[in-house]
C-alpha cells in the first residue's frame, strides 16, 4: 500500500493506493453519516458494483445511475441526479460516493460540492486516468458548450480511495489514455518517471501489477504534493495543466466525441513541446523525447479534418485564461515547465499546425 497526503486549507486527506482498496469504503464514511449515494454508470457497476455493495454492507445506501461521457457532464444531469437524491431522502447527513473513471469522479465531486450547499464525497476512480488525475485534488465540474469545466468549484474528499485491481477490466484504449497524464506528470516534475516510461513502456503496456503500482504511486505522490502546495491553482498547480490549454481546444473543437481525454491531452502535450521549442525555452533533443515517449503509447486517433486556426480560436475560452491572456505550459527541460503567457499568436498557430501535418 502506498499513502499519500493532501494537505489543504478546506480539509487534509489521504490518497490512498491499495489493491482491494474499493473494500475500504464503510471505514472512512463519518461515524454520523446518513444515506450514502454512490454515483457511477451501468458498465462499472455490473463490473465492479457487487464489491462495492459488500463493502458498504447494511448501511443505507443508492446507487445513482449517470450515463457518462463528456457530452453528458453538464449542469443539467447533475440537476437531475440532485432531483433523485431529494426524492430518496437524501439530506446534509448525506455522503457522496463517486465511483467510476474522470468524468464520473468531476461530476459526483460537484454534486457533493453543491447538495444541500455541501456534503461529503469519496473519490473511488476505476480508470487510470481518473486514479492519477481527476480524482485528486478536489477540482469538480461540468462542461459549456464554449468549454470544458468552466462550471465547478473546489470540493476536497474525505478520501481518495486506488484500487489498480480495477484496472484488470479497463479497455485498452482507454488505459493508455490514462498513460498519457502519467507521461505528463514526469515532463512537469519527475524526469526519472518520465526514464521509467520511456525504458519500460512493454512492462506498463503489459500492466505489470508492480509496474503499474510504481507509476499510480509516483503520479499521485506529484499531484499531492502541487495541490498541498496550491490547492486552488494560484501558482504552482497550474503546471498540472500542461497540455491541456489545447488539448481542452481539441475536445471541444470535436464536441467531445472523438477523442478521450488523455489522447487530448496527448495532442496537447506535443504542441506545447513544439511552441516550448519554438519559444527557445525547450531543446530539440528534449522536444523529441517527449514526442517518442507518447508515440510509444499510442496511436492517438487520426486528426484529420482539424483546422489549427479553429483549435487556435478556441483557445481564448479555456478556463486557465485570465484577463484575456492565454497562459501556457511550457516545458524547459524534463522534469521541469514554466507558465508563459503573451506568446505571439502566430507561435502558437504554428505549433498547433505543426502536430496537425
Amino acid at each position: 500500500m502506498s499513502s499519500f497526503r493532501v494537505n489543504t486549507p478546506q480539509r487534509a486527506y489521504d490518497a490512498i493506493v491499495e489493491r482491494g482498496a474499493v473494500r475500504k469504503i464503510a471505514g472512512f464514511l463519518p461515524a454520523r453519516a446518513g444515506k450514502i449515494f454512490v454515483v457511477t454508470t451501468p458498465d462499472v457497476w455490473t463490473l465492479h458494483g457487487p464489491g462495492v455493495s459488500s463493502a458498504l454492507g447494511d448501511r443505507p445506501h443508492e446507487v445513482l445511475f449517470f450515463s457518462g461521457g463528456e457530452a453528458r457532464k453538464r449542469l443539467a444531469e447533475v440537476e437531475t441526479l440532485a432531483e433523485r437524491m431529494v426524492a430518496a431522502g437524501g439530506d446534509r447527513s448525506s455522503v457522496v460516493v463517486a465511483f467510476g473513471g474522470g468524468i464520473v469522479n468531476d461530476v459526483g465531486g460537484f454534486l457533493a460540492a453543491i447538495f444541500m450547499r455541501g456534503i461529503p464525497v469519496i473519490q473511488v476512480p476505476t480508470t487510470l486516468l481518473a486514479q492519477v488525475d481527476a480524482a485528486v485534488g478536489g477540482k469538480t465540474g461540468v462542461n459549456l458548450a464554449a468549454g470544458k469545466n468552466l462550471l465547478g468549484s473546489f470540493h476536497q474528499p474525505l478520501v481518495v480511495l486506488i484500487d489498480p485491481e480495477t484496472l484488470r477490466t479497463l479497455p485498452e484504449r482507454e488505459y493508455r489514455a490514462g498513460l498519457y497524464e502519467v507521461i505528463k506528470c514526469g515532463v512537469i516534475r519527475d524526469a526519472e518517471l518520465f526514464r521509467l516510461l520511456d525504458q519500460c513502456a512493454a512492462s506498463v503496456l503489459a500492466q505489470e501489477p508492480a509496474m503499474v503500482e510504481r507509476i499510480i504511486a509516483d503520479a499521485v505522490r506529484i499531484k499531492a504534493e502541487v495541490v498541498s502546495a496550491d490547492e486552488r491553482e494560484g501558482d504552482l498547480r497550474r503546471i498540472l495543466n500542461f497540455g491541456h490549454t489545447v488539448g481542452h481546444a481539441l475536445e471541444a473543437e470535436t464536441q467531445y466525441t472523438r477523442f478521450l481525454h488523455g489522447e487530448a491531452v496527448a495532442f496537447g502535450m506535443l504542441a506545447a513541446a513544439a511552441l516550448a521549442e519554438r519559444t527557445g525555452d525547450l531543446a530539440a533533443a528534449a522536444r523529441a523525447a517527449i514526442e517518442r515517449v507518447i508515440a510509444k503509447y499510442g496511436p492517438i486517433p487520426p486528426l484529420d479534418g482539424i483546422a489549427a486556426a479553429r483549435l487556435a480560436a478556441r483557445l481564448s475560452a479555456d478556463k486557465k485564461t485570465v484577463q484575456g491572456a492565454i497562459h501556457f505550459v511550457l516545458p524547459v527541460r524534463i522534469g521541469d515547465v514554466r507558465i508563459v503567457s503573451g506568446i505571439d499568436p502566430r507561435l502558437v498557430l504554428e505549433s498547433i499546425q505543426s502536430v496537425l501535418s
